[in-house]
């Protein structure tokens, strides 16, 4: 996955608590074996006024024009602060595909559900978690100066606002060093490649009946 050391980029308010995933990525659109194409339906009965279905063009359909997504100052948006206890419902990977495929980097919330939180990190989205009261705050400066900008220093561990004022978050170390490295857990394997390869070695030496086919000669 890609690296996340920093990043700045507009933020976007959705001043909602309790989004649950079917909320972020409706269960229509899970029937696909990919794991692309999501970001078009994020917030799916959210952004359209008619009902959606995998396939359909996004063009041809009604955005609704208040939510807050399809507002024009919004735009390119790839931080999204948000409510509490975000990302709760069922523990589908495609809420957190469909938030990153469609532009986010980061999202700063008051809390999250487990699994879901779990799985943005797996996939090198930023879930950051501040208090409530700052939330507030952003939130209403968000609301009351388009073009707003936020930066975030993973490595520092601090959301700073266009005015210089700083919010510092905490974050698992180990999650960290995976975020900054680009590691998944694939790639967090692969780092013992070597040493995985030896002693897959040295167990067919000492053990070649485990693997041996059913039925070979050993």
């Amino acid at each position: 996955m890609d690296k996340f050391v920093t990043h700045t980029g507009l933020a976007i308010p959705l001043d909602r608590a309790n989004v649950d995933t079917d909320a972020i990525i409706p269960k229509q659109f899970l029937k696909s074996i990919l794991r692309t194409g999501f970001g078009q339906n994020l917030f799916d009965a959210w952004r359209y006024l008619d009902p959606g279905e995998p396939g359909q063009d996004p063009a041809a359909r009604k955005p609704n024009p208040d939510f807050v997504l399809n507002h024009p100052r919004y735009a390119g948006a790839s931080i999204l602060v948000t409510r509490k206890n975000f990302g709760c419902g069922s523990s589908r990977e495609h809420a957190p595909w469909a938030l990153q495929q469609y532009g986010f980097k980061a999202i700063v919330a008051p809390s999250y559900a487990d699994i879901f939180f779990n799985n943005c990190f797996k996939n090198g989205l930023l879930p950051i978690v501040l208090a409530e009261e700052s939330v507030d705050h952003l939130i209403g400066e968000i609301q009351a100066a388009p073009g707003y900008r936020l930066s975030v220093d993973l490595q520092a561990q601090i959301v700073t606002t266009p005015s210089g004022a700083s919010h510092r978050f905490d974050v698992e170390p180990s999650r960290k060093e995976c975020l900054l490295n680009g590691w998944d857990e694939i790639g967090l394997t692969l780092r013992h490649q070597e040493a995985i390869k030896a002693y897959e070695a040295e167990r067919r030496a000492r053990e070649p009946w485990v693997f041996s086919s059913p039925g070979s000669a050993t």
